[in-house]
C-alpha cells in the first residue's frame, strides 16, 4: 500500500525507439523500494513499436506505467517539455529525468531522493564527473572526449561549477521546475541539460551532484547528432548572450 505521506515521484523518460529497453528499464523501476513512483513514458511515435509495448506495460501496471504519445519527433528537449509538464500537472512531488536506454542506473533513484529530501538541493544530478563516478570502460574514447571537453566548455563560458552539465539523470523539485519556468525551454539535445541547469544556477536554486556508473547504450543507437552536436556547442554563447542583456 502506497504511504501517503510520501512523496509523488514521476520518472519522465523520452522513448524513440527504444522497445528493448523499456520493459528492463520499467522492471528495474518497479524493483526499487520507492513508494508510489511511476513511470512516465513519452514517446515520439517510434517505428520500432515502442508506444505500443509502452501502452502493454501501462495496461498491465496502471498504477505504476503510464504514456504521453506524441505525433512528432522534434528532439529530446521537446519530449522532456511535454513530459515534465504532465506529471507537474498530475501532481508529482518530484520529477526524475532518465534516459530509456539502460545508461543511467536506476539504483541510484532513492540516494538522488534522499538528498533532495534531506537537503536544500532543489535538483540533484546523477554525475559521471564528481568522485566516485565514472564511466563504463565500453564508452567510446571519442565520446569520453567530447563530453569531457563539452563540460569543460560549458562551464568557462556559464560558471555553472556543475561538473557534469550535460548529465541528462536528474531528480527535480516540482517548485524547482515551476520557478525556472520549464515550460518555456526551446532548447533540444544536450543543450536542454545545460539551459536546465543555467535557468537553475540563475535563481540562486542548489545543485547536488551524486556518482553513478555510466553504462554504454545496451541496445539501439546513440542520437547524438551533428545538429545535436552543433547546437549544444552554441547554447552557452546564447544563455550568455540573453544574460547580459537581461534576458533568461
Amino acid at each position: 500500500m502506497t504511504d501517503p505521506q510520501a512523496p509523488r515521484v514521476v520518472v519522465v523518460t523520452p522513448t524513440y525507439n527504444e522497445r528493448e529497453n523499456l520493459p528492463v528499464l520499467a522492471g528495474l523501476l518497479a524493483g526499487l523500494e520507492v513508494p508510489g513512483l511511476r513511470l512516465l513514458v513519452v514517446d515520439d511515435n517510434s517505428p520500432d513499436g515502442t508506444g505500443e509495448v509502452a501502452d502493454k506495460l501501462a495496461a498491465e501496471s496502471p498504477d505504476r506505467v503510464a504514456v504521453l504519445h506524441r505525433t512528432e519527433k522534434d528532439g529530446l528537449g521537446r519530449a522532456y517539455v511535454a513530459g515534465i509538464s504532465r506529471a507537474l500537472v498530475d501532481g508529482a512531488d518530484i520529477v526524475v529525468q532518465m534516459d530509456a536506454d539502460l545508461s543511467h542506473p536506476a539504483s541510484v533513484i532513492p540516494e538522488m531522493l534522499r538528498l533532495l529530501q534531506t537537503t536544500d538541493a532543489g535538483v540533484v544530478i546523477g554525475s559521471r564527473y564528481v568522485t566516485g563516478g565514472s564511466a563504463a570502460g565500453e564508452w567510446a574514447w571519442h565520446r569520453r572526449l567530447l563530453s569531457a571537453w563539452a563540460n569543460a566548455y560549458v562551464n568557462v563560458i556559464l560558471r555553472l561549477q556543475v561538473k557534469d552539465a550535460t548529465a541528462g539523470f536528474k531528480a527535480w523539485r516540482a517548485d524547482t521546475l515551476r520557478r525556472i519556468d520549464v515550460g518555456s525551454i526551446r532548447s533540444n539535445g544536450y543543450a536542454f541539460q545545460v539551459e536546465m541547469n543555467h535557468r537553475t544556477v540563475r535563481a540562486g536554486i542548489k545543485i547536488i551532484e551524486t556518482p553513478i556508473r555510466f553504462e554504454e547504450r545496451n541496445e539501439g543507437r546513440s542520437k547524438m547528432t551533428l545538429g545535436v552536436q552543433l547546437e549544444s556547442a552554441l547554447m552557452p554563447w546564447r544563455l550568455l548572450f540573453g544574460r547580459r542583456h537581461g534576458h533568461g
